[in-house]
């Protein structure tokens, strides 16, 4: 019973939960600073609980010698969201805007995530195709499982160019800073549930949203196979330009991960990863890979 309820109602539950205590924070009625960043870590938190008690795959559960490095990810890149987020709110950019401040809050919160998940799936798929910058991204896909921790494993620089582009453009359209705030702790909180090691299901809204039955089929270890799914909230994108995946026969625990070995697990070692390029661990050129398919 327990069970099933989590499988069906972890997703609705959890995001409804965090959408209802983030937007009286967007509103002004409570700070924010530190209520978004309390919304992002109960939410988080909820994932990893909730992993437990239905996992989706028992190996995933084990620490693969990545978790103290996966902390780090995640305290330096959560770190830089609460600082871009605290930026926006400080400089209270008075722009010439076309941005509907009329509309409900949470509608302006919908637009500006349809914004910024644009320009994160343009830099997604950049980020498969040119070198330099599948190299910096490739740290996000070198994790053995995938679990609440892994939406966070990305290297800082990697990050920040996937996150820029649509936030920018978001500012300059005009959407105030605690719409653009709002809509980066919800995306952290899905994040940890689409990379999650927890079995549940959405039914037909995985068409619409990125979650983990979907998006587990672009961290396969086969590059050539990695090529989809690659919106990180919406899956309009994905649809859009024809990279939208979905199979019955699910992803497995051997499934996931880098085809070239010698990764490095410490964090200080990720960083300096893509600027060194020793020949057993640097993968074959991306755009080449891409070409090929």
């Amino acid at each position: 019973m327990i069970s099933s309820a989590i499988r069906f109602a972890a997703y609705p539950v959890v995001v409804g939960a965090s959408v209802a205590a983030i937007l009286p924070i967007a509103a002004g009625e409570l700070p924010p600073w530190p209520g978004y960043a309390l919304v992002a870590a109960l939410g988080m938190a909820s994932v990893a609980i909730l992993e437990r008690l239905r996992p989706y795959q028992q190996a995933w559960l084990h620490d693969h010698g990545d978790l103290a490095t996966d902390i780090v990810h995640t305290v330096v890149n959560l770190g830089l969201l609460s600082a871009t987020a605290l930026g926006l709110h400080a400089l209270r950019l008075d722009l010439p805007s076309v941005w509907p401040h009329h509309w409900p809050l949470w509608i302006q919160m919908l637009l500006a995530g349809a914004v910024i998940d644009l320009g994160l799936y343009a830099m997604h798929r950049l980020s498969h195709r040119v070198d330099w910058l599948w190299r910096l991204h490739a740290t996000h896909h070198s994790s053995e499982r995938l679990y609440w921790l892994n939406g966070e494993r990305r290297h800082p620089l990697s990050a920040l160019l996937l996150g820029a582009p649509g936030i920018v453009t978001a500012v300059g359209l005009g959407a105030p800073p605690a719409v653009i705030s709002a809509w980066l702790t919800l995306l952290t909180v899905h994040l940890a549930f689409q990379h999650a090691n927890l079995d549940y299901r959405l039914g037909p809204l995985r068409y619409l949203l990125g979650v983990g039955e979907i998006h587990r089929w672009h961290h396969k270890r086969e590059f050539e196979d990695a090529q989809v799914n690659f919106g990180e909230f919406w899956m309009f994108w994905d649809h859009l330009f024809g990279t939208f995946h979905d199979r019955s026969n699910g992803v497995q625990a051997a499934d996931v991960g880098l085809r070239e070995a010698g990764f490095p697990q410490r964090y200080v070692d990720q960083l300096r990863w893509p600027f060194r390029r020793p020949a057993s661990s640097v993968p074959s050129s991306a755009s080449t890979r891409i070409a090929d398919r």
